[in-house]
């Protein structure tokens, strides 16, 4: 789990603006001095007094005022050639073309969060009967949390084929293809990398690289290249085997400058997995860098356009429910009973339901399946691993301000600050918080290991002195400028798993060595790591193994039924 902003410096007139807004598909962005460009462009959906830049390979400071922004949204990018897309498909297709049953399986889920939510919908496009249970009054889960960027960011291909088999593409506001860095030694001023459209992958990535001289030098470059040489070379044999490595003891290994490190990767750490590269898996940024290299739209963002509970999880729990499958919320585990044989006899909840089911899925993050975690179980190596995975606390922050800030974009930002990792002003990227007179800041505090425990209160004061650094001209930490008109602290203290060093081996399948009960989740075995897109792709893997699973499962509730019927006397 890429909307955005076309803009540039050059465009001073009307008929300038207009021929250039002609060439434009819907969906974009683009900046005039002139306002009655503005007015005679066709292209025009709505206004925003914000300044938006094309960097041309150099360092800029924003002059506030100077241009009026038009923003449309991106075109999609054409994905449905892509590998992860076509496999994404393929999959798709196993649940649809499954010999249907004739006698559906009832498939009790624990927890509606994106992994449970997949997992329910592809065992009803097979023909089965899931039953969702969610513990709170709401969907989602850990997307509760995270920001409407966040979900653009890192719902990637498989993901988006799930948007067109439900039917919503079109809440998905596409940004340009940049990644935008806060220079925090230059408060109010950015770095870009573009990657131009007109060039395939790798090469648009090593242009957007080779254009950037603001961030790192051209030695740098070439020792950093050098030190990825063993990646490019080695492929995935080699990506895995570095999983012993943290982010930083590879760098240093690989002879990589301290300041590559330093300018890139502590804000690419944190966007990743919110935590720093001293901590995290070198694996997980080779998973990452590879994409970008081999998937020419892989580092391409994209925002949703609103709500996730309602614009991206009602549509999976309306498409269950059509096909016959139940979501509950309230619903909340309290104990897996088990059988003699030590296969589950029901889930217990905590008003003293029992669910029974021919199978069982925990979808919940790994730390609450490790509180549940029957006693007879934990011994066995499947689930002893778990133990060394854990969730990593992060803090969602949501400011609305009295005013429009024009230091901004319509798109994702790094803000390379050391309290805070990516963020938005939502009142120009999400059509849900369109305000063309106030902005609406989300931003994702991380590491939160130390402040996940401290009130709302400090962590705005200190989110405020950050925002000072990048703001210098409209935002002070008194509140001296731009005023605070409301905020709201989301506070995960268990997110997505810690990727840290040696967890690989510790991720289980999701099926489980215990007959009918299986695991779905971002910390199960899938190629996407700790992520959104990883979680929808873990529920798919589940249910695939449910489905297989088919003929062994429907012998045990026959078997179960007949042990159950008295005897006559």
């Amino acid at each position: 789990m890429d909307t955005g902003c076309l803009s540039s410096m050059n465009i001073t007139g009307t008929s300038q603006a207009r021929s250039f807004a002609g060439q434009l598909p819907t969906h974009r962005c683009f900046a005039s001095s002139s306002i009655q460009a503005l007015k005679s462009s066709q292209h025009v959906s709505f206004g925003v007094k914000s300044l938006v830049l094309r960097n041309k390979g150099k360092k800029f400071r924003r002059r506030l005022g100077a241009l009026q922004v038009v923003c449309q949204d991106f075109p999609r990018p054409p994905l449905e050639n892509t590998i992860n897309f076509l496999e994404a498909g393929q999959l798709s297709s196993f649940f649809r073309n499954s010999e249907q049953p004739t006698k559906p399986l009832q498939v009790v889920i624990a927890g509606a969060g994106l992994a449970g939510l997949s997992t329910a919908k592809y065992l009803a496009d097979a023909g089965h009967k899931p039953i969702l249970l969610e513990a709170r009054d709401v969907l989602g889960g850990k997307l509760l949390g995270r920001m409407k960027m966040e979900i653009g960011m890192k719902l990637g291909f498989i993901s988006f084929n799930l948007f067109g088999e439900l039917g919503i593409n079109d809440r998905l506001q596409w940004k340009e293809h940049s990644m935008i860095f806060a220079m925090p030694n230059k408060p109010g001023e950015f770095s870009r990398f573009d990657f131009p459209e007109t060039l395939p992958a790798p090469l648009n990535g090593i242009w957007a690289i080779l254009r950037n001289n603001e961030m790192l030098t051209w030695p740098e470059k070439v020792k950093f290249a050098l030190g990825l040489l063993p990646a490019m070379v080695g492929g995935q044999a080699y990506v895995e085997a570095q999983d012993g490595f943290t982010v930083s003891e590879w760098m240093k290994k690989q002879g990589v400058p301290d300041r590559v490190n330093d300018e890139v990767f502590i804000a690419m750490s944190k966007a990743l997995n919110f935590i720093n590269p001293d901590e995290l898996s070198m694996q997980c940024i080779l998973i990452a860098l590879n994409r970008f290299l081999q998937e020419k739209h892989g580092s391409k963002m994209a925002f949703l356009d609103g709500n996730p509970p309602e614009r991206l999880c009602m549509p999976i729990v309306d498409h269950v429910r059509s096909l016959g499958g139940e979501v509950r919320l309230n619903s909340r585990i309290q104990k897996i009973e088990l059988n003699p044989d030590g296969t589950v006899k029901h889930f217990a909840l905590t008003d003293g339901t029992q669910i029974t089911g021919d199978a069982y899925v925990f979808a919940t993050p790994v730390d609450i399946l490790k509180l549940l975690v029957p006693q007879e179980w934990k011994e066995i190596s499947y689930f002893k691993k778990l133990e060394k995975l854990v969730g990593v606390p992060v803090i969602n922050v949501h400011i609305w301000f009295d005013r429009k800030l024009k230091n901004t974009y319509d798109h994702l930002l790094f803000s390379r600050s050391s309290l805070l990792s990516v963020y938005a002003d939502m009142s120009v990227t999400c059509k849900e918080y369109y305000d063309p007179n106030r902005s609406m800041l989300e931003l994702v505090f991380a590491p939160a290991e130390e402040w996940v425990g401290r009130s709302d209160t400090e962590i705005i004061e200190a989110t405020m002195q950050e925002l000072a650094k990048l703001f210098p001209d409209e935002i002070a930490a008194d509140q001296s400028k731009a005023k605070i008109l409301k905020y709201h602290v989301v506070k995960t203290p268990r997110s997505v798993y810690k990727t840290i060093p040696d967890c690989e081996p510790c991720r289980p399948l999701q099926r489980s060595p215990i007959e009918g009960f299986y695991l779905a989740g971002d910390y199960t075995k899938q190629k996407y790591l700790a992520s959104m897109e990883g979680a929808v792709l873990s529920g798919k893997l589940c249910a695939q193994s449910v489905v297989e699973d088919y003929k062994m499962l429907s012998r045990r509730s026959l078997k179960s039924l007949q042990s159950e019927v008295p005897v006559a006397s």
